[in-house]
């Protein structure tokens, strides 16, 4: 099954890419789903069909959905909630912190991908083109599984195993159904970071950005290029939308204007271009807006051509180890291919047996190789082709 999640900055028309993409795809012979976790929901007016969150069919082949987030949180959430908050309060935690503590923010972005997995997995889907909210939520949602997955397995090792004798062990044998029934909740929760995380890792998901040739977007644009390297997930493509038709050899006040936007706007492609060896793709502005299947099929046409547009989009940046020896003045390099704009922020920090890497207030925690966890780090070098780490053994732990 291929997996398709378009982003990009508020307003530059992702969602009507996304189906645009779909609509193309469909007419291909795909069975197709698109599904809008956007809060914000426009899915359904660019098909000119009321949505909901089951899948309805559009034209033949495609499907789509508008996730409701709100009452995933009503149906699925407060189940867990309520476990975490009698496990606290079995804890000696107050009644008003424990309703604090059980608060997850970002709670909806976790349900909400949740149900695109959910959906994913429910029927035989060749394709599902997911329409996601702008940039920065984009960004959050797809961090969640992880980062929550760790916290929980910090907060809860084991989990079912150890939850459960943790918490007889605080509750008594008489309350040990309860917690049973807490640890089985918590339980169920990891199951599904898991199956998330393994969603957005495998090899036929994607993330396509879509931007409007601005110097602005196309910033932000290289910024999230480096964010979701950071995270490793796969980018297959770009898309800049609303370029200015070209005036061709008209004359006028308007046609003037026409040359002068396309030269700006050619000039921020080719900067994007020079940033990234991912495909751009371009679609000029419309006169009209494309709503309906017929539209965005047209749309699709002209945004793919004769190209497949489920093409995958290159790997994922490598990690290599370097060096090597026995002895404490042995050096190792740590090298991480990870694309960094000019004017990014870098802070590099060592967790455990872990290095936290954080670019413009972004971060990930890298799992050290064996050989490195015995190490320290020397120094650091940041290029145009990614990280540079040296490490060299720590006394204390090189001859354990």
């Amino acid at each position: 099954m291929r997996i398709l999640l378009f982003t990009g900055k508020g307003g530059v028309g992702k969602t009507t890419l996304a189906a645009a993409t779909a609509a193309r795809v469909a007419a291909g012979g795909d069975k197709v789903l698109v599904v809008s976790t956007d809060p914000a929901h426009s899915l359904s007016d660019a098909l000119g069909v009321p949505l909901g969150p089951d899948p309805v069919q559009v034209p033949p082949g495609l499907h789509a959905a508008e996730i409701q987030t709100r009452d995933l949180v009503d149906r699925t959430w407060a189940e867990l909630r309520e476990h975490l908050r009698t496990m606290l309060l079995g804890a000696g935690v107050g009644e008003l912190d424990a309703e604090e503590l059980t608060f997850l923010p970002g709670v909806e972005d976790l349900l909400a991908l949740a149900e695109v997995h959910r959906l994913a997995a429910g029927a035989s889907w060749d394709t599902v083109i997911v329409d996601c909210g702008p940039t920065a939520e984009t960004l959050r949602l797809l961090a969640l599984p992880e980062s929550l997955s760790g916290y929980l397995e910090r907060l809860f090792p084991a989990h079912r195993r150890v939850v459960r004798g943790m918490l007889a062990s605080v509750a008594g044998s008489a309350n040990v159904q309860r917690w049973d029934a807490t640890a089985d909740a918590l339980g169920r929760l990891a199951q599904q970071l898991t199956a998330l995380r393994e969603m957005l890792a495998d090899a036929g998901t994607g993330v396509r950005l879509v931007l409007t040739p601005e110097a602005v977007v196309a910033a932000e644009t290289r910024r999230t290029l480096t964010a979701l390297a950071l995270q490793r997930i796969r980018v297959d493509g770009l898309v800049a939308n609303r370029l200015v038709p070209n005036p061709g050899a008209a004359r006028g006040a308007a046609a003037a204007w026409m040359r002068t936007r396309r030269k700006e706007q050619e000039a921020v492609l080719d900067e994007v271009r020079s940033a990234t060896e991912l495909p751009v793709r371009t679609v000029e502005h419309r006169a009209c807006e494309p709503v309906g299947a017929d539209a965005l099929l047209e749309l699709g046409d002209e945004l793919y051509g004769d190209t497949d547009p489920l093409a995958p989009g290159r790997d994922l940046p490598d990690m290599e180890v370097t060096g090597g020896g026995r002895a404490l003045d042995s050096e190792y390099t740590l090298r991480i291919a990870l694309p960094l704009h000019d004017d990014a922020e870098l802070d590099l920090a060592r967790i455990a047996d872990d290095l936290a890497v954080t670019v413009d207030g972004r971060r990930r925690l890298i799992a050290l190789p064996a050989v490195l966890q015995r190490c320290v780090v020397t120094s650091a070098v940041a290029g145009a082709d990614g990280l540079t780490v040296a490490f060299r053994p720590d006394p204390d732990q090189w001859m354990r």
